[in-house]
């Protein structure tokens, strides 16, 4: 795809939506990490469900610990791969503790030896908390760049360095947001939207739907 199309992209998504979100819920830097641990393989909506009452009794790492494993379970028991993530979350919850405080570190290598966060963990926070031009690939983001031809990758970090050559880069900060909402709610897996679709005349997939 050529600078120019990706270019006239990324300008019609910031002119429908000039301050993309998460759609996950959280007060702190703390609770959104806590959510992007949670979300993997789950929705946004299954875990903003337990997250709402979660966090008004564990809603801080000293509250976390003090709730423990075993009291994180059943309040997330229905999220998907919900034992293992309580797992991580007390274990990611004592080293935030020891070794920061219990503030959110802004380090890519800090964030990843956490349990629970990988690499697309730690862009949604270093993207959502500190600012930077990361870009999260998820499967939405996945799909919508291969399948558009804005960026081919055959593994998440292929399309993900690649939307970070292609971008231009006073996008790049909203770019992961706006390319989740439009994989999430438009270019659908099954059945993507393409006729209301505001990148349609844009997009290069051979196969657009009709209706």
């Amino acid at each position: 795809m050529t600078p120019k199309k990706v270019r006239a992209i990324f300008e019609r998504f910031a002119q429908a939506n000039p301050a993309p979100a998460t759609e996950l819920e959280y007060r702190t830097p703390y609770q959104l990490l806590v959510a992007v641990i949670l979300s993997a393989q789950a929705t946004d909506k299954s875990v903003n469900l337990a997250t709402r009452e979660l966090f008004k009794v564990a809603g801080t790492p000293q509250a976390m610990a003090g709730l423990g494993e075993a009291g994180l379970t059943p309040c997330i028991s229905r999220i998907g791969l919900y034992k293992s993530k309580a797992r991580n979350v007390a274990a990611m919850t004592q080293i935030l503790l020891e070794q920061y405080g219990g503030e959110v570190p802004n380090d890519r290598a800090a964030l990843e030896a956490l349990p629970g966060v990988g690499r697309k963990t730690a862009n949604v926070v270093l993207n959502t908390v500190f600012g930077e031009p990361t870009i999260a690939v998820d499967t939405h983001v996945f799909r919508l760049a291969n399948r558009s031809r804005l960026a081919s990758g055959r593994d998440v970090r292929a399309v993900e360095e690649k939307l970070l050559k292609a971008i231009p880069a006073e996008y790049r900060h909203n770019a992961h947001h706006w390319l989740i909402l439009h994989g999430r709610y438009v270019c659908k897996a099954l059945k993507p939207d393409c006729p209301h679709c505001l990148i349609n005349d844009l997009c290069e997939w051979p196969e657009k739907t009709a209706g």
